[in-house]
């Protein structure tokens, strides 16, 4: 958990009674628990442990010092000593929500579950049990197919201690504003919260090499002995709004919001942004674009949960802001939405624990719809999020670039910067256009690609029947490939939900007209002409052929085996070739395009090379006519030349149908 996060969440205690006979040093770590003085409370309750003999007392010291941790940040130690207070049966269910997020945070998401589950049992209301499950099952897909950005931690700019909530500064985005407990900040005093020095705004600047300077405090009218946080600017980089909050000699907290112009000599003196009582927590700000919106985070009553996220608006930016707003249940929740930041497109980003996700706070982007009235909400996902804290983003202008904060393994410190980058997303189309039966290429053979975003574009293959498009993000493709003497033939893809560049494989092949083609898989009853269902399958693909071949006419050809008179074989071939234009015509094929015919015996097949392959008994280049049938002195062997001869066909008679 940041240190920003622990401060502002100070006054959001879970407070435990128990009857130990208190020492002054236990009274001391009670005092310092309750006024968010996690860090300093942490040893005073352990010096005591060994003090407490009653079993349910000593599982709710455990189940403090976890809360502590928790707050501090430090998901291992929290976890340790939840687990201790659930092993000494303690009595309030929170400690299976807070052990579950703990687990959680250090990636044992089945264990995690179990935590989640049982505090369900124990609270049946809570729904941030089942977003607790949720968010175990989607970090671990989330893992394994992370979304295209590029993360590199800032170790110039990171220290040791916290660094976080980075902010542009200039238009080309070679000055940063970044808050910071560093060394050296106004006061140099540490706080019993965290145990770091008050947190103050430094500012970076990068050279020409793309060097990052050493951070420096941005000034004394900015900076004081409080602690201040999180920082935003005016698009034109004149108006500062930072948060500031004040402590008492208990480290209680109350932050409020301010603001401060800029002159040839610096930052003057900020005012203050009144919204609520001193008690109450305002902070985090982020100016939207045009000046007329702050957004913010507040305790303050009327919200959904824990910290929410509020707004103030205003006519233009030289007018006064008016009331607070809350930003209702599509952002909000019953756990903690913070650190929001308005990108120049009029989307908001902010971090929250609330909303399904990876781990501890994670970032979400928040677009609003068009009447302004809700909002859809969406995880940012892996690699921006992790198990650990992941917030305080900002964004450049007109690219996905930027710098975020995040507690996350492998940093320098607690909170750490990192930028982050999304690299252009390339979408390719290729692959070749062949004949279905000699598998050779068929050059200058057209490829038209349609799609649902408006793009036509068409191509003629190469002499390996190779082609190639470039395709569009969140579109839906058809590729149609065609030639002279074949039929046309199709394709679909969509780069819907695709994150990643992808290369797009789409080998097509085309069937060619000269020859008569078999329609696999048609059935009819023994001497009978109707059509049995399990050929529907075999027909609406006849039917999409026709569709996509609009210029052709066909002949529908049904031949018999040589069992039967020819006369009677005739008869019922025509009854059966039939049947199917039927059906074509009850699709919507005009009857101007079929022509049936019925052959009975009189053609049988001639075995081709793939027939062939099928069945050893079949050399190549043979007619399977009545001598041949009765060669076979096997009858499963005959049954099958039989079933080979009852087939059904079509062949293409003309290509320059144009309907009326």
């Amino acid at each position: 958990m940041t240190k920003t996060k622990t401060l502002l969440t100070g006054l959001l205690l879970l407070l435990c009674a128990t009857s130990t006979a208190q020492t002054s040093k236990f009274k001391r770590a009670e005092a310092l628990y309750k006024a968010g003085g996690y860090h300093e409370a942490i040893d005073l309750y352990k010096d005591e442990l060994d003090k407490i003999k009653d079993k349910q007392e000593l599982a709710m010291c455990f189940l403090k010092i976890g809360n502590c941790y928790r707050r501090i940040g430090n998901a291992r130690q929290a976890e340790g000593f939840y687990q201790k207070a659930i092993a000494r049966e303690c009595q309030d269910p929170k400690v299976h929500l807070y052990y579950a997020d703990m687990l959680r945070m250090g990636e044992k998401y089945d264990e995690a579950i179990d935590q989640y589950k049982r505090y369900k049992t124990l609270v049946p209301g809570d729904r941030l049990a089942d977003v607790g499950i949720q968010s175990c099952d989607l970090a671990k897909q989330w893992a394994e197919t992370p979304a295209g950005y590029e993360i590199t931690n800032m170790r110039s700019l990171n220290t040791k201690f916290n660094d976080y909530c980075p902010t542009f500064a200039s238009s080309d985005y070679t000055t940063l504003y970044l808050t910071s407990s560093r060394e050296g900040t106004a006061g140099n005093k540490k706080s019993g919260v965290t145990g770091e020095y008050f947190s103050d705004i430094f500012i970076t600047e990068r050279n020409a090499q793309g060097t990052w300077s050493k951070p420096q405090p941005l000034g004394d009218n900015i900076n004081t002995a409080n602690e201040e946080g999180s920082c935003s600017l005016s698009s034109d980089y004149n108006t500062l709004y930072f948060s500031r909050c004040l402590v008492s000699k208990r480290n209680k907290l109350g932050c409020q919001l301010y603001s401060a112009k800029r002159a040839e000599q610096g930052w003057l003196t900020p005012e203050e942004i009144r919204i609520a009582a001193d008690s109450i927590i305002v902070a985090h700000p982020s100016i939207s674009d045009d000046g007329t919106t702050l957004y913010f985070v507040s305790d303050m009553p009327g919200g959904h949960g824990g910290l929410d996220l509020w707004k103030l608006t205003r006519a233009s930016s030289s007018d006064n802001f008016g009331e607070p707003v809350n930003l209702g249940p599509d952002i909000n929740t019953p756990g903690n939405e913070m650190f929001p930041y308005a990108h120049p497109d009029g989307s908001l980003y902010f971090s929250s624990d609330g909303h399904p996700g990876m781990g501890g706070l994670d970032i979400f982007k928040g677009t609003p719809s068009t009447d302004g009235g809700s909002w859809s909400v969406e995880n940012m996902r892996y690699p921006m999020n992790s198990p650990a804290d992941d917030f305080g983003i900002t964004f450049e202008r007109d690219r996905e670039a930027g710098y975020f904060s995040s507690r996350r393994a492998k940093g320098r410190g607690g909170d750490d910067l990192y930028m982050f980058y999304l690299p252009p997303i390339i979408f390719n189309m290729t692959g070749k256009i062949t004949d279905d039966k000699t598998k050779q290429p068929i050059a200058d053979a057209t490829v038209k690609l349609v799609g649902s975003d408006g793009v036509v574009l068409t191509t003629t293959t190469a002499a390996d029947g190779s082609y190639k498009f470039n395709l569009r993000p969140n579109a839906d493709y058809v590729v149609i490939a065609s030639k002279k003497g074949y039929l046309n033939n199709k394709s679909k893809s969509t780069t819907k939900g695709e994150s990643q560049s992808k290369d797009f494989g789409r080998n097509i092949a085309l069937t060619s007209t000269a020859k008569p083609i078999t329609i696999p898989n048609i059935f009819y009853d023994y001497d009978r002409w109707e059509l049995r269902p399990e050929s529907q399958s075999a027909l609406d693909m006849l039917v999409d052929i026709l569709n996509d071949n609009p210029n052709i006419t066909i002949e529908l050809a049904s031949h018999t085996d040589n069992r039967g008179s020819e006369e009677y074989n005739y008869d019922l071939s025509q009854r059966r070739a039939q049947a199917v234009v039927n059906y074509l015509i009850q699709k919507n094929i005009a009857p101007e395009r079929l022509r049936a015919k019925g052959y009975a015996q009189t053609q049988p097949k001639v075995v081709d090379e793939e027939m062939a392959a099928c069945y050893s008994f079949l050399p190549q280049g043979t007619t399977l006519g009545p001598a041949f049938v009765e060669s076979l002195s096997d009858e499963q062997q005959k049954e099958t030349v039989y079933q080979i001869n009852r087939r059904t066909e079509f062949r293409v008679l003309r290509d320059d149908f144009t309907a009326n």
